[in-house]
């Protein structure tokens, strides 16, 4: 699946990198450099003007367990691969609305056992073949594959993909186990991308902007322009995505123009990178990096320790501290742009008192943990760790937070983590608790399986009254915003950089620069 090239970013990304530290941000902040000033201005939301060029990415993380798979992405880079190479039937646009991308349109049977997809007509993949039936029903049998189930498995767990049927060559009658009414949103997750039948991950093929050249895990990845491209083709010829496990190497990158733009700015960089010419992008998402209680595990076993562990937080203070106000205060509830999102819920808030009372009464006075956490979660999880742990000390808490590498973190123990943390991308409450909150999800990091949350949720799944299935996923919320495995202190701003002449960008409310929408940017200007 590697391949080597002759790169001239390979060099450049391995010298920063080693370099690491602060040296150039602090000649940068000394007005020493000016490594992203350019001739364009402030060119956020502007329509790109230029064509042609090479567009450089850096993004958080990276392994040696990289992958291409787009049905087994876990970290930042492996999303940015997946939304530029493969698309989906349904996506979500700007204001986190569930429109058509591949599919042409879908509808439900007066049952909802049965739905029907209409694919668009004319769109072909990087090798020429036109996009079929056989295709999506290909795909939709590897994310589910029973001997190989990929991170999508869980939520298809209600299509019987065993039955599902071409009825021509741009039709497909996809059949469920039970009623569900929200396939669509299910099927615009990123997970969810169509592939040719006769995929070969050692040479990927999808339908997106761009086409695989080379790939070289925890290191980089190069991409040329799709001119076949069934929209309007990518303004740039080609396109490298980067790995930086360092924050600060990534930024030096961007100050010395070794890289056009970055994902997850550190945010006490913000003003830094502004005053050497970048450009900041802030979106307001709905982007959480909660700290992870496994409920079977330990002390976290006790709902009344993870209820503890929950009023231990002072959330504004986090806001404050650890995002420099970039962000706004969380409830315990993930994916507050759904519809049913649980308002009603008061808001917790810190209770040093009541959190040690509740702690003596499980037997667990005087608490010590470990906390494990990664540069290469996001931007702030390691301070998230810090400061949790210093608050934690006025409950008699003593966290012991302990930094590892991001191939570490999400290696072998990664979702085994007994007290830990993560990042979460947007999504609606039903699709999040597909991923990461039923027994199987993919990420059910907190090893989440209540009978009474699981019942709510089945019910959900098949309730078409908006009104109804609404009420049903706000008594779910209840039940894990009182006994769940998360603790949610906050959503985060995604905060990314780009140089001055760099156009395209526009926030969003999904994942950092424009969703990777990277067709959409142009260099030069």
């Amino acid at each position: 699946m590697t391949q080597h090239a002759n790169r001239p970013t390979d060099t450049i990304r391995r010298r920063t990198v080693l370099r690491g530290g602060g040296g150039l941000l602090a000649a940068a902040a000394a007005g020493l450099l000016s490594g992203c000033s350019g001739s364009g201005g402030d060119s956020s939301g502007a329509k790109p003007v230029n064509k042609g060029g090479l567009l450089r990415i850096g993004c958080t993380g990276g392994s040696a367990k990289d992958t291409l798979d787009p049905h087994n992405p876990v970290i930042w880079p492996d999303h940015a691969r997946a939304v530029n190479l493969f698309e989906r039937l349904f996506v979500h646009d700007e204001r986190y609305r569930v429109k058509p991308l591949l599919a042409e349109s879908m509808e439900p049977s007066k049952d909802g056992t049965i739905w029907t997809l209409r694919l668009r007509s004319g769109v072909e993949f990087h090798n020429g073949k036109t996009l079929d039936a056989d295709d999506v029903i290909a795909s939709l049998r590897r994310i589910a594959d029973p001997k190989a189930p990929t991170a999508g498995a869980t939520s298809l767990s209600v299509v019987d993909v065993a039955d599902l049927k071409r009825l021509d060559s741009l039709t497909v009658r996809i059949p469920l186990k039970a009623p569900y009414a929200l396939l669509e949103d299910l099927l615009a997750q990123t997970v969810m991308a169509i592939v040719p039948a006769d995929f070969d991950l050692r040479k990927p093929v999808g339908t997106g902007p761009f086409v695989y050249k080379s790939f070289t895990p925890g290191d980089q990845s190069v991409f040329t322009r799709f001119d076949d491209y069934w929209r309007r083709p990518a303004y740039v010829d080609q396109l490298h995505i980067i790995d930086f496990p360092d924050d600060t190497a990534r930024v030096n990158a961007l100050l010395r123009h070794e890289i056009d733009a970055m994902d997850n700015l550190p945010l006490e960089q913000i003003k830094l990178v502004e005053a050497q010419g970048c450009k900041v992008l802030i979106s307001e998402p709905g982007a959480w990096t909660p700290l992870t209680m496994r409920v079977n595990a330990g002390p976290f076993e006790d709902d009344r320790v993870r209820q503890a562990m929950r009023l231990i937080v002072d959330r504004p203070q986090m806001v404050r501290q650890v995002l420099r106000g970039q962000g706004r205060i969380g409830n315990d509830l993930y994916s507050p742009f759904d519809p049913a999102y649980n308002h009603d819920l008061p808001q917790r808030v810190q209770d040093l008192g009541k959190a040690k009372f509740l702690l003596k009464a499980a037997g667990y006075e005087g608490l010590n943990v470990e906390l494990v956490t990664s540069n290469g979660i996001g931007i702030g999880a390691v301070e998230t760790a810090q400061l949790f742990a210093q608050q934690a000390r006025g409950a008699g808490v003593t966290v012991r937070v302990r930094k590892t590498d991001s191939g570490t973190f999400y290696g072998d123990k990664y979702l085994r983590w007994p007290f830990a943390m993560d990042y979460w991308f947007t999504r609606n409450y039903l699709a999040q608790v597909e991923q990461g909150s039923m027994k199987g999800a993919p990420y059910n990091e907190t090893h989440w399986n209540d009978p009474e949350f699981v019942s709510l949720i089945n019910q959900a799944r098949g309730q078409f009254d908006e009104g109804k299935r609404n009420e049903l996923l706000k008594a779910a919320q209840k039940i894990e915003h009182e006994r769940g495995g998360y603790i949610v202190w906050g959503f985060k701003n995604q905060v990314d950089a780009y140089a001055a002449g760099v156009s395209g960008l526009v926030p969003t409310p999904s994942h950092p620069l424009s969703d990777y929408r990277f067709r959409d940017f142009s260099v030069g200007g």
